[in-house]
């Protein structure tokens, strides 16, 4: 199975394109552990009082793909999640929101994110979700030694750039709202910085899937990915698929 990091947004025709493949492999893991029914999928959310309303969208955007029987997991920020709550889950659909509000709840949950996505389990992270996603997790900031690097607004209320130990899932970074928020320029800085080795930023509406096949592009937007070079870093972009 895959991860299937979403650079966030709403998709305004309702195609939810970037959740399909989420959901299509999510039927199938239950499938093959004999459910009957629509896919079993952990929907956890880490919000200020507006949790069970994101939820409710998040699950709206994985509805236009088929069923799904949800199990919602709702956290105000500054709470610790509980383990052992994946257990039966088919799919983990984690949302956004402020990256750094994700990682202090939900880090009694990585070790067991990592086994279930290792046990054939997919995951969607969405904005904050895809952002904690990886080993070393770019999770906000818009300066580098008191430089502004990217906008304020997008700075997930950080001052300096900081690099926190994510779920694992995989090992390079990961931006989001690419395009739409000016992020990019975020991870080019840290990768030129050394924060990061380099990684991927994503549009709003587009995924990036990494599994066993190598990576894929789907949605409406673009992926920018950066690398370290001799000379800096370079830059190249992935278009979708659809």
């Amino acid at each position: 199975m895959s991860v299937h990091l979403v650079g966030g947004g709403w998709a305004e025709n309702g195609s939810g394109a970037a959740f399909r493949g989420f959901l299509e492999e999510a039927a199938e893991h239950a499938r093959s552990s004999g459910v009957l029914g629509a896919p079993r999928i952990a929907v956890i959310v880490v919000r200020d009082g507006d949790g069970l309303e994101h939820a409710a969208k998040l699950v709206a955007e994985a509805a236009h793909s088929g069923e799904l029987d949800e199990r919602v997991i709702s956290l105000v920020e500054g709470s610790v999640a509980t383990p052992g709550v994946l257990a039966d889950s088919d799919g983990i659909l984690v949302g956004g929101g402020m990256p750094p509000a994700y990682l202090e709840s939900l880090a009694p949950l990585f070790e067991e994110i990592r086994q279930r996505v290792l046990d054939g389990v997919p995951y969607l992270g969405f904005s904050a979700g895809a952002m904690i996603a990886p080993e070393r997790a770019l999770i906000g900031g818009w300066r580098i030694g008191g430089v502004p690097v990217s906008p304020e607004d997008a700075a997930e209320d950080l001052d300096e750039v900081r690099i926190s130990n994510g779920i694992g899932l995989i090992d390079v970074s990961i931006e989001v709202h690419a395009a739409q928020w000016g992020t990019l320029s975020r991870l080019v800085a840290a990768t030129t910085a050394g924060l990061t080795d380099g990684g991927f930023a994503i549009d709003e509406g587009t995924a990036l899937i990494v599994g066993t096949g190598g990576l894929r592009v789907v949605g409406a937007g673009s992926i920018w990915r950066v690398a370290p070079g001799e000379n800096g870093v370079t830059v190249d972009v992935l278009s979708a698929a659809g």
